[in-house]
């Protein structure tokens, strides 16, 4: 399978690549520094119509596909972790909406996330004791008159504090899965409590927070799709923000390997640059390998999914192997800047910091596995 990129590929990818240089490359390490969210970025992102890549043009989105969306998420965090992760799950959230959603739910949202006036989406789904485990869910959501009353509790999510809407998932019925649906809550409803920011290891500029509902009450026109679809959405949504992981993971990685040839170069012992060395070299040379493979195995899912075919167990394939081999090469990345990449004073660190999470969120390395697995004894 050959990825030859269209014009307007091309031009996401350009378009991506100056604003990640330009705007957010500077600020990156101060702003995660100081957790200060990048609300100055997402309006820039906007702007440039990345937060509705693959959204429709009559909706303001840049109607521009899934492999343009894969690009751009590549370029934003490898110049910023955090804004890549705030920018993926606002493009699924908006996604959801425009797969899922009514015409009055399309044209409600999805002009204020592509605009930007919703500042970003959120995507509620896991809970204190539900994260790889939806079925065990304990949000509720009970009819009351018109509409419905939330009660409960999620966790680890992110833009949860500047979402302008939120696509939430809460119990409408018996045990399992099949008793989830899914409700559009904007951002600031009555009953919405939002938590403390989490203080977390990595991307400390994404805006990380526990939810709680309490006695919230949202109208019948909030339920997304119908009553009990929440899991199959959810499922849906996932994986194709698998394909935004993959694609995070694979920027942190370019940055790190980018890093390390520059410093292999420069740092001189015994004489000569590191780079001459072989032990340094191999390095290197497993890390390029490990990221074009990763890149094409992203591109394969994207394609597959701009095409409208089964994609599932390829968007595990590309999340498993992205985040497990960026990993690597960020660790690599740090061995070859030795005592000078466990400092502030140079990126590596927190890349190294960034790149954890990639094999957590969105389903873990483990929960990948099982699917693609799954996928393979079905065939």
């Amino acid at each position: 399978m050959q990825f030859e990129l269209n014009e307007t590929e091309q031009l996401i990818q350009k378009t991506a690549r100056e604003f990640a240089t330009q705007k957010l490359a500077p600020v990156a390490a101060e702003q995660e520094r100081d957790g200060r969210f990048p609300l100055e970025a997402l309006k820039g992102l906007a702007e440039l119509g990345l937060l509705g890549v693959n959204v429709d043009a009559e909706f303001g989105g840049a109607e521009a596909g899934v492999l343009a969306y894969s690009l751009a998420m590549m370029e934003v965090s490898r110049a910023c972790a955090s804004t890549g992760v705030s920018m993926a799950v606002t493009n699924m959230v908006a996604e959801v909406i425009q797969h899922f959603g009514n015409d009055d739910q399309k044209r409600e949202h999805l002009p204020k996330i592509t605009s930007g006036e919703h500042v970003t989406g959120a995507f509620a789904l896991s809970e204190p004791a539900a994260g790889s485990d939806p079925g065990a869910m304990t949000t509720t959501a009970k009819r009351d008159g018109e509409g419905w009353v939330l009660n409960g509790q999620k966790q680890w999510i992110t833009n949860g504090a500047y979402a302008g809407v939120m696509v939430v998932w809460a119990r409408t019925g018996g045990a399992g899965t099949k008793g989830i649906s899914c409700f559009l809550v904007p951002g600031g409803t009555p009953g919405l409590v939002v938590g403390k920011p989490e203080d977390k290891l990595g991307i400390r500029a994404s805006n990380t927070v526990p939810l709680t509902f309490e006695d919230c009450r949202v109208p019948a026109s909030a339920l997304l799709n119908d009553e009990g679809m929440g899991f199959r959405i959810a499922m849906m949504a996932l994986d194709g923000g698998r394909i935004g992981i993959a694609s995070q993971a694979i920027g942190i990685a370019s940055a790190a390997l980018a890093a390390a040839v520059a410093y292999a170069k420069d740092r001189q012992a015994f004489g000569k640059p590191i780079a001459d060395f072989q032990a340094i070299q191999w390095m290197l040379a497993d890390s390029q390998t490990e990221l074009e493979a990763a890149r094409l195995l992203t591109f394969q899912a994207a394609s597959l999914k701009q095409a409208q075919k089964p994609f599932t167990r390829e968007a595990s394939m590309a999340k498993l192997f992205a985040s497990e081999a960026a990993n690597r090469i960020c660790n690599r990345a740090m061995q070859v800047h030795g005592g000078y990449g466990y400092i502030r004073e140079y990126p590596v660190e927190r890349y190294l910091r960034d790149v954890r999470v990639t094999t957590i969120y969105e389903g873990t390395s483990e929960i990948q596995r099982l699917v693609i697995a799954r996928e393979l004894l079905r065939s």
